[in-house]
This record gives C-alpha cells, sequence and structure tokens, in this order.
C-alpha cells in the first residue's frame, strides 16, 4: 500500500488530520475506531465501505465503532470526534439514524476547509486547523442542548480520562458512583459502546496522539501513555486507524 503524508492537531475531544495521499492509496484492511469520523476530499476521490454499504463521495460520516475502510487519493482532512462529548452525542444523534455510514452535503463544508488546501505548502498553524475541524462540528451539528452520558459513568469517564492507570470500580469508587461491579459494567458497555479495558486502550491511544503532536517522538509517545513500547503503539495505532503511525507529521 502506497503511504500518503500526513499531519495532525489534538485538542481535547478532537484530532484533525490531512493526509495528501497519492493515486492508489487505500486500507488494506477494515478498522474501527472510537470516535467519530467525518472525512471530507477537497481532491481527487474518496470511497468508504462498511461491508454492506459504500458511499462514493466528497464527504462522509463514520459512526463511532464502526469497522470501515477506505480508498482515496488526493487531499483529505479527517475530524475524530470523542463520541461522548456533547458534539460527539449531537452528532451521532443527527448523521447516522441507524447507518453507520452517511454522506455528507459537501458544497457548504468544502468551503469551510479551504483554509487547509496549503497544508503542504506552507507551515499551517495547529490554531488554524483545529478552528476548521471545531467549524465544520459546529455547521453538522449546531450547538443546542445534548444529552451527555448517564451522570455516573460520565464521572467515570472524567476521572479516568485523568487517572488512566486506574481500574473501573476504582475510578467509580474515587468519584463516588455506588452500583455494583455488574451494573457499572454494564452500564459503562450501554453508555460507551465498549468495554472498560477496550476504552481504556482507545484514552491511552489518544493521549499518545496529544503527546506526539506537542512534539515528542513516537516512542516517547508511547511510553507516556502507557504501551509497553513504541512497537505496541505502533500495532494498535494501524489496526485502530488503518495507517502507520509513522504516516503523521507534526504542524
Amino acid at each position: 500500500m502506497a503511504i500518503g503524508r500526513a499531519k495532525l492537531a489534538v485538542a481535547q475531544g478532537m484530532s484533525v488530520w490531512v493526509l495528501e495521499a497519492p493515486e492508489g492509496f487505500g486500507d488494506a484492511d477494515f478498522h474501527a475506531h472510537h470516535a467519530i469520523q467525518i472525512t471530507i476530499c477537497l481532491s481527487g476521490a474518496l470511497s468508504l465501505t462498511s461491508g454492506t454499504i459504500t458511499i462514493n463521495a466528497s464527504a462522509i460520516a463514520v459512526a463511532a465503532d464502526a469497522f470501515h475502510r477506505f480508498q482515496a487519493h488526493g487531499l483529505l482532512l479527517f475530524i475524530f470526534i470523542e463520541p461522548e462529548s456533547r458534539a460527539g452525542r449531537a452528532l451521532g444523534r443527527r448523521l447516522f439514524a441507524g447507518q453507520v455510514l452517511a454522506e455528507l452535503e459537501a458544497d457548504d463544508l468544502l468551503d469551510i476547509v479551504e483554509p487547509i488546501r496549503g497544508t503542504f505548502d506552507d507551515r499551517l498553524p495547529v490554531a488554524t486547523l483545529l478552528d476548521v475541524g471545531r467549524v465544520v462540528v459546529e455547521y453538522l451539528a449546531p450547538p443546542g442542548p445534548t444529552l451527555l452520558p448517564d451522570p455516573c459513568v460520565q464521572k467515570v469517564i472524567e476521572h479516568i480520562a485523568l487517572h488512566p492507570d486506574k481500574s473501573l470500580h476504582s475510578a467509580a469508587a474515587a468519584c463516588g458512583v455506588h452500583l455494583s461491579p455488574s451494573r457499572l459494567r454494564h452500564l459503562f458497555v450501554e453508555q460507551t459502546g465498549l468495554a472498560f479495558k477496550t476504552y481504556l486502550l482507545w484514552l491511552r491511544l489518544v493521549r499518545a496522539l496529544e503527546v506526539y503532536a506537542q512534539g515528542r517522538s513516537l516512542t516517547e509517545a508511547a511510553h507516556a501513555a502507557g504501551f509497553s513500547d513504541s512497537a505496541h503503539f505502533s500495532r494498535v495505532f494501524k489496526r485502530t486507524f488503518g495507517l502507520p503511525a509513522t504516516t503523521l507529521e507534526r504542524i
């Protein structure tokens, strides 16, 4: 598989990637990640499939935890949004309606993302890339009242984001959640779609991306996030995003 250049910027609840994909670029395997994905093709072509659905379009959304693969070439923008965030909850309700892929109206989105066309020609500021991502999300799901996860699960999520080495029940005890172990495990899966250990691995992956985006090496990022070594991090990254971690550059 040919590998394109990519750059990323990371903020709380969101990461924004720009990928320059050569002709013939595409995933070797299906993959899934615990984030809502918005993909916008500024040039070239984009095709996404979930196995039962294939969409060829300039702008496509992928639901959280959905197995998918893509084939593309040209300049691509990927926006990953945490599904438990307010924006993620709003996007989930507005975009998918029981489907895991959704074609988006591209005309207005292409106008919004116009600033990122020069990503590989100039040193685009991180703030600009993140601002573009936020505007896209607000366009697709305008701010408004949005239900967050169950308060007990929300407390646990907030606690383990700060203390990723904690177990589910120690985190629950620390933030005053008084539920039986079995009820808490069931509620966590119901609200996040993932078992706790899988969710914790996702948080570590996100943490590694944050550290890498701050200027540290991939090895340092892997260790900071609790991976045993960079090889372990690289395997999880490839399985989750369908791309080698070494593809990514920093702005």
